[in-house]
């Protein structure tokens, strides 16, 4: 498998990326094969499985974070509720956004392993899309598809990586990862790296957030659900073949 440098770990380049046309999204090159084999098992089983979103580069997820930061875009607490960001202190603010959203350079979709995921076959015209742990709840829009990935995923090399609030990023049940090449790329992001993007770029809150990289490293990039040993030794094989 290809493994990352610094800049593409941490966003700045996307020279391991592949685009592809249908469905459309952005992958790491090796991940488009087992994604394929996974959608194409979804559809069998009467899911239109899409991707909401895939790899996003350390630009993207600046601008969402400033958004959120300056509260020109919505902010949520860990129960689901919007947060007045004018309200908050600088260090508040931080710990207010990585519940939901990762630090620029921090993110997974940086490496193009990881996706949100939902079910368009499930989506009434009009429906706005808002990825909460309510739609994949019993009894919510995605529920099915929650199921249906919970016994499937592991056998096309994927896992969820939030599937439990264990201090850091708030459970995300859209949220696949590709298992053997997450992996690596977790164990490379190291808070030297991070701290080296951070300073590159134009971050709200920048001083504060650098001064806390190992802290904000551990809490919120390490402290995720480790995959189990059988899925970080799936193989590629007859997946290739579908690209």
């Amino acid at each position: 498998m290809r493994r990352l440098d610094a800049r593409e770990l941490t966003g700045r380049s996307s020279t391991h990326i592949h685009w592809l046309e249908e469905p459309a999204c952005a992958l790491h090159v090796d991940v488009v094969a087992p994604f394929l084999a996974l959608r194409a098992a979804a559809a069998q089983a009467g899911f239109d499985l899409l991707p909401a979103s895939s790899f996003r580069d350390f630009s993207r997820q600046r601008v969402l974070w400033n958004a959120k930061y300056r509260g020109e875009r919505p902010a949520l607490d860990r129960e689901g509720r919007l947060i007045d960001m004018s309200a908050l202190a600088p260090a508040e603010r931080i710990e207010a956004i990585l519940c939901w959203s990762a630090l620029p350079g921090a993110s997974r979709h940086h490496w193009g392993t990881d996706l949100d995921v939902y079910d368009r076959a499930a989506v009434a015209e009009g429906y706005e899309l808002q990825l909460v742990p309510a739609e994949y709840a019993p009894g919510g829009l995605f529920a099915a598809l929650d199921v249906w990935l919970a016994e499937h995923l592991e056998r096309y090399g994927f896992y969820r990586p939030y599937q439990r609030d264990l201090g850091g990023v708030s459970p995300e049940p859209w949220h696949i990862s590709y298992a053997p090449l997450a992996t690596e790329c977790l164990q490379a992001l190291s808070p030297e790296v991070l701290r080296d993007a951070l300073q590159e770029g134009d971050v709200e809150g920048g001083e504060a957030l650098i001064a806390r990289v190992p802290e904000l490293h551990e809490r919120f990039a390490l402290r995720v659900e480790a995959a189990r040993p059988s899925v970080l030794q799936h193989e590629l094989g007859d997946h290739r073949r579908m690209v």
